[in-house]
């Protein structure tokens, strides 16, 4: 098992593999938005063009939060990173996420992060456990949200409140360590420099919520552009219904970035704030926000890193399997 391991880390290596990774995803995004364009035209007409940009950049917030989550974990673990190096490997590795499996925005992280002298083991470590902390503090929020949810989404996606304890007890970081160390144990690692600690996992869990709330205004502001009453007690449903969405759709790993049963959840969710016309209209508009926000903020990131890329740091970058 090592041994495969390590070929499968060192092809991700090569340039040649490094690049056609990027196009790939990069071309699976935008396709994710072209293939609905006549959809996005019709949704779009007729709402305040405010309300779609203030959405817009709720959306390029969100995801700069997630960057944010994931740094200061990062820190806490061992490698505190410039923001603007933290910018360059967080969302061009996030890149990955529409491809499917659920796992190539982890290992591109790995593989960008040695880039920085940062440890193979450390940046999976990190990846994986800002991830737990996104599922806990997403299903405590769907389930803060499921008792004013409609009977069908409680029907089919209420297992998601089963999976709360689970994870809560994952994340613990004296369970959390011994896991980790375990896995590098079977995996033929050496144990983590630097074990998690309360504190990094509290100041990563605030940034999460945070940007849980941001997330949330996003979808509520283009609700609201489609017919949806402008109140707390609906921002609350969007905040809570688009982290249960997010959840149901990261658990369901075989689906690339949750594409298709992230909209359905959350369709679900505003079902009784929304025509059906409506939903659907939100859905769709939500789903393409935060891609061309993801693209945006990978697009940048690419273009820096290679700015910043020179001979001299091809030359530096870690060369163990760390």
């Amino acid at each position: 098992m090592s041994a495969l391991l390590g070929k499968t880390l060192g092809a991700l290596r090569s340039t040649p593999v490094r690049v056609g990774f990027l196009v790939l995803v990069v071309l699976l995004a935008v396709y994710a938005v072209v293939s609905q364009w006549d959809d996005i035209v019709s949704a779009v007409a007729g709402m305040n063009p405010l309300l779609l940009l203030g959405s817009l950049v709720a959306g390029v917030a969100y995801v700069l939060l997630t960057m944010l989550a994931w740094r200061v974990l990062l820190a806490d673990m061992g490698t505190m990173l410039p923001l603007s190096a933290a910018y360059r490997v967080f969302f061009v590795s996030q890149l990955g996420k529409y491809m499917p499996g659920g796992v190539w925005n982890i290992l591109a992280a790995a593989e960008l992060g040695a880039d920085h002298d940062i440890p193979r083991r450390r940046s999976v470590s990190v990846m994986a456990v800002t991830v737990i902390v996104s599922i806990v503090t997403g299903a405590a929020l769907a389930v803060a949200t499921m008792p004013f949810a409609a009977d069908r989404l409680r029907d089919s996606y209420g297992w998601v409140t089963w999976t709360l304890p689970v994870f809560i007890v994952m994340l613990l970081p004296p369970v959390l360590n011994r896991l980790l160390t375990l896995v590098f144990r079977l995996t033929g690692r050496p144990p983590l420099e630097h074990p998690v600690s309360w504190s990094g996992i509290g100041a990563c869990t605030v940034w999460t919520l945070i940007a849980w709330a941001v997330a949330g205004v996003q979808v509520w502001l283009l609700a609201i552009g489609i017919g949806m009453t402008g109140s707390p007690a609906t921002l609350a449903l969007c905040i809570g219904g688009y982290a249960m969405a997010w959840t149901v759709g990261f658990l369901i790993v075989f689906v690339p970035a949750g594409a298709g049963v992230r909209e359905a959840v959350l369709g679900l969710v505003l079902a009784g704030s929304l025509t059906t016309g409506g939903v659907v209209a939100v859905v769709l508009l939500s789903r393409v926000v935060l891609t061309v926000a993801d693209l945006a903020m990978g697009g940048v990131g690419i273009l820096a890193a290679r700015k910043a890329l020179n001979p001299t740091d091809r030359t530096t970058r870690v060369k163990n399997d760390d």
